[in-house]
């Protein structure tokens, strides 16, 4: 789930997430694009939310989880409590992502001034849902386990 998760993160700041129609013009947006757009407006603050929450937080999970499963796969000693911490993180950081979800859906759905203006979502939305659904299911799925080595999970043999 976590390697599809990180196909996704491609597309999803790739392809538009939402496409503007004002009077005939169409302008897609991506993410970045939209963090750009908010920043040179003079929407700092909100521009550094939407980096935060649509870039940073999808790209931190996706590293964060991908350490973990090197440090099982590799058997790294050492550091157990940190890696929980970390695991505790990702999986309370993973409803939050869905925050762009809606607010792009919101807007999409408040914004239908036919025929001076619409919103549509494009394609980068469905990417972005399926990256937070799959990280969100990864971090879920891991068994803490195995954070804490082999020992954790085999019993001893006397």
């Amino acid at each position: 789930m976590g390697v599809a998760a990180a196909v996704c993160f491609i597309p999803a700041n790739v392809l538009p997430v939402m496409v503007t129609d004002a009077l005939g013009s169409s302008t897609p947006d991506t993410i970045l694009g939209g963090v750009a757009f908010l920043y040179s407006s003079g929407s700092w603050p909100l521009a550094l939310i939407v980096l935060v929450a649509s870039f940073m937080i999808p790209l931190g999970k996706l590293l964060s989880m991908g350490w973990l499963l090197i440090a099982i796969r590799r058997g790294i000693r050492g550091g157990e409590r940190q890696r929980m911490r970390l695991h505790r993180i990702v999986r309370a950081v993973g409803p939050w992502s869905m925050l762009d979800v809606f607010v792009a859906t919101f807007t999409v759905a408040l914004v239908q001034l036919d025929p001076l203006m619409s919103v549509e979502p494009g394609l980068g939305v469905l990417f972005f849902a399926a990256v937070v659904v799959l990280t969100m299911l990864a971090a879920e799925s891991l068994d803490p386990r195995l954070l804490w080595g082999r020992d954790a999970i085999e019993p001893r043999h006397a």
